[in-house]
């Protein structure tokens, strides 16, 4: 496999069991070691998989390599395991500046740049509710594997991305296996890895990634709750908060 995907499964520590796993309808969320770790949900899931009831208690390190499978339920508890045993002790993370602009908390990250990509070429992968309304007045592609009214398909990177000033890339793409491919069309791009899918570690930068903008856990069992009780953006609303580390500023 890729060397990112190398390089994140030989970086996760130790063999700790996971102590609870939901596949809820948006987020995916894993515990390991009274850590959470996060994965954005497949849109669609299987009636019956095989796992199911089973995966509570057992080593995190046989699950994290599930980050690698093509099946979309396995690669979401992968990195929902993979998230939880490193990002629980990360120093990146403590290291990150918290984000608390006065906009709703999932797009915090976009009103930090806004200031930042006047005149400039931005790209956007991955749908984020609101950010039509908050970037009115900024020209900017938004790509996405299942295009809304105003997005392009994911195909359309092959030609916006070597071109564009600014990439945000979603860090779900880690799970559908984009990401390398995203990162290589955006050499040439300031990128801003970001999302609770994220994995907080600063070797990101060996691969293109400029900015790191993933989630602080403020409240585990808070955000455990609102995952199985189906939240999306609700998250954000006192669970996690974002939090920013530049790595190549």
């Amino acid at each position: 496999m890729n060397a990112v995907y190398d390089w994140l499964l030989a970086s996760a520590p130790g063999d700790a069991q996971v102590e609870r796993l939901c596949l809820g309808l948006n987020w995916t969320v894993a515990q390991v070691a009274g850590h959470c770790g996060f994965a954005f949900s497949p849109k669609q899931v299987p009636r019956t998989l095989s796992w199911a009831g089973t995966l509570a208690g057992r080593p995190s390190g046989e699950l994290r390599p599930w980050l690698l499978s093509w099946n979309a339920a396995e690669a979401a508890v992968g990195l929902a395991v993979l998230n939880a045993t490193i990002n629980g002790d990360s120093a990146c993370l403590r290291e990150a500046m918290p984000l608390r602009a006065e906009v709703p908390g999932h797009l915090r990250v976009f009103a930090h740049f806004r200031p930042q990509l006047e005149g400039r070429r931005v790209a956007v992968i991955g749908h984020y509710p609101g950010l039509d309304q908050l970037w009115a007045d900024l020209p900017y592609q938004c790509l996405e594997r299942n295009p809304q009214d105003g997005d392009l398909p994911d195909s359309a990177a092959e030609f916006l991305l070597p071109q564009a000033d600014w990439v945000f890339v979603t860090a779900s793409s880690l799970a559908n296996k984009t990401l390398p491919r995203l990162l290589e069309l955006s050499r040439q791009a300031r990128v801003v890895l970001m999302g609770p899918s994220l994995p907080w570690l600063e070797g990101w930068g060996e691969f293109g990634v400029d900015y790191l903008a993933g989630v602080r856990v403020l409240d585990g069992a808070a955000a455990q709750q609102v995952a199985a009780e189906g939240g999306g953006t609700r998250l954000f609303a006192g669970p996690v908060e974002y939090a920013l580390l530049a790595l190549n500023p």
